[in-house]
């Protein structure tokens, strides 16, 4: 039988081809741009390649989506990944009879202001969601703001919210259109900055809440949770918003992460996950997690890489049981996140917008500890036109060590040696 991906994240499909072709099944990609996985692509294994199709379709298309699943031989399940494509994931997984999440909690999943306030109300977080009105003379735009209807905006944000305080896109990915802001000048440069964005969802304001940030790596089955591990992220200064480091396992101490896990399993339940995987991003505060934001998801970058590699199993495995509606042994499983090597990935950004035209250092990467790897998200030729979030990535460097500390310390040290090379527009 067959298992279908609408899209996937950058990295992991190696690893999902590998689990169903070791259940003895298909996996079929749709996808309307194949060289997003040209890395993963270049790096299957026999075993993974043999077991692969890709179908070429528009996927932002949903009739050709339809149209094109129905085609599949066999198809018994649909793995959705990525937070794009999770609704109509959910929906064609519903049209077509196969196992899935119910689409109105993916809705619900994907809206951060209606995540946030449903949390505020059930006593799981300090901080309420406060939706910024658009201008009624626009409607075209869900940020736009004349000057009197910005102030009034900020009024109301500073009466009902308070500084310091965030702006950001309610159905935002990769940290596009959020705006940390700690005084009235940012503000109101946050609302005008606004207004000449697209947005996905809608323009939403929330307190801002202080500590480091981290990620719960979840997988649920039927309302039982179980935490895989929690994930570091070292966030850029402000005012940028975008993601530089992370490390998998963060070792906190037994009654703390027992905290967590009770704590993530009720914010999960409130929101109405109960199976697959999630990426929970939280704020460590002076006061107890605070959520960032809900992924019914595998974690993105090389989130999923770092789970197989510390709990010694493919844990895409798990993501092949929920797409065929069955209990994954992963959640029964005695693995833990300390039964393997700890990881720490960096971001590599560029300094400057520009083409990129390739990377100096990647020659030099085996003379560091570690074993560290390149992973690259962007090929030589691609205009950089943003620097303030993770569409500025151009590679990401993994290492290996005994903890995630030691890990994080070895992947920050030989990414340090790996420099974008970009062509500004006055070199062509």
């Amino acid at each position: 039988m067959t298992i279908a991906a609408l899209e996937a994240l950058t990295f992991g499909l190696g690893r999902l081809a590998e689990a169903v072709g070791g259940a003895g099944h298909r996996l079929c990609l749709l996808t309307g741009d194949r060289a997003v996985y040209r890395h993963e692509l270049a790096h299957l294994t026999p075993e993974a390649l043999a077991a692969l199709d890709i179908v070429d379709v528009d996927t932002f298309d949903e009739s050709a989506c339809a149209a094109a699943l129905a085609a599949v031989p066999d198809l018994r399940g649909l793995v959705n990944s990525t937070d794009t494509w999770s609704v109509p994931g959910a929906d064609l997984a519903a049209k077509l009879g196969l196992p899935g999440p119910d689409p109105a909690a993916v809705r619900l999943l994907r809206d951060k202001s209606r995540v946030r306030t449903l949390l505020h109300e059930r006593g799981l977080s300090r901080g309420r969601a406060l939706t910024v009105p658009a201008d009624p003379a626009d409607p075209s735009n869900p940020a736009h703001a004349s000057a009197a209807s910005a102030a009034s905006a900020a009024a109301e944000i500073l009466r009902e919210i308070g500084l310091p305080a965030v702006l950001k896109d309610s159905a935002g990915t990769s940290s596009r259109n959020v705006w940390p802001v700690r005084d009235e000048q940012q503000l109101h440069a946050a609302l005008a900055e606004a207004a000449q964005r697209a947005f996905a969802g809608r323009l939403f304001a929330e307190p801002f809440f202080s500590g480091p940030v981290y990620s719960a790596e979840t997988l649920s089955w039927e309302g039982e949770t179980r935490l895989l591990g929690v994930l570091s992220r070292q966030m850029s200064p402000e005012p940028s918003v975008r993601e530089e480091a992370a490390a998998f396992p963060v070792a906190f101490p037994a009654p703390e992460l027992g905290l967590l896990q009770d704590w993530v399993g009720r914010v999960l339940a409130t929101a109405g996950h109960d199976t697959g995987f999630a990426h929970v991003e939280f704020v460590l505060t002076t006061e107890g997690p605070e959520l960032v934001e809900i992924n019914r998801r595998i974690g993105g970058a090389l989130v999923g890489e770092a789970l197989c590699r510390a709990l010694g199993t493919n844990v895409y495995e798990a993501m092949v049981d929920t797409a065929l509606g069955r209990r994954p042994a992963l959640l029964d499983s005695p693995v833990d996140a300390s039964s393997g090597p700890a990881t720490g990935f960096v971001l590599v950004y560029p300094d400057r917008r520009g083409t990129l035209t390739g990377w100096t250092g990647l020659d030099t990467l085996s003379a560091f500890p570690g074993s560290p790897e390149w992973y690259p998200t962007a090929l030589p030729g691609r205009r950089v036109e943003h620097l303030d979030d993770q569409r500025g990535c151009t590679g990401i460097v993994l290492a290996e060590a005994a903890t995630a500390e030691l890990a994080l310390h070895r992947a920050l040290s030989a990414a340090g040696s790996v420099r974008p090379v970009v062509a500004a527009d006055d070199e062509g």
